[in-house]
């Protein structure tokens, strides 16, 4: 799948191992690389949905985002990158269909 970023931060913390593990803690740093590869390893959205990390569409003001676990209680965010996202008849987001996605942030949302 292919991956973007809207944070610059995030994405050079995505190119550089040590940055990335001094600046998230080596915890929050391993799991946020390794959730990115899961998603590039993956063919579609689908692939990761029973991964370890629970990957969850968000609801409310946060509709049309996806989200997956890293340290509790921080989640990578990111969204579909095809506008708009693809739906089946009766308003469900399908996954099988989502090939790109752009990592938004990370962030602890149920604290805000």
């Amino acid at each position: 799948m292919e991956i973007r970023f809207r944070d610059s931060k995030l994405e050079k913390l995505s190119k550089d191992e040590r940055k990335c593990l001094r600046t998230l803690g080596a915890m929050r740093g391993r799991l946020f690389l390794s959730r990115l590869l899961d998603l590039s390893d993956a063919d579609s959205l689908e692939d990761v949905r029973y991964m370890p990390g629970h990957y969850h569409e968000l609801t409310a003001d946060r509709k049309g985002q996806w989200a997956c676990n890293l340290d509790q209680p921080y989640r990578l965010i990111f969204e579909p990158h095809l506008k708009p996202i693809p739906t089946s008849p009766d308003g469900k987001f399908i996954w099988i269909e989502i090939k790109a996605v752009e990592i938004v942030e990370i962030s602890n949302y149920h604290g805000k």
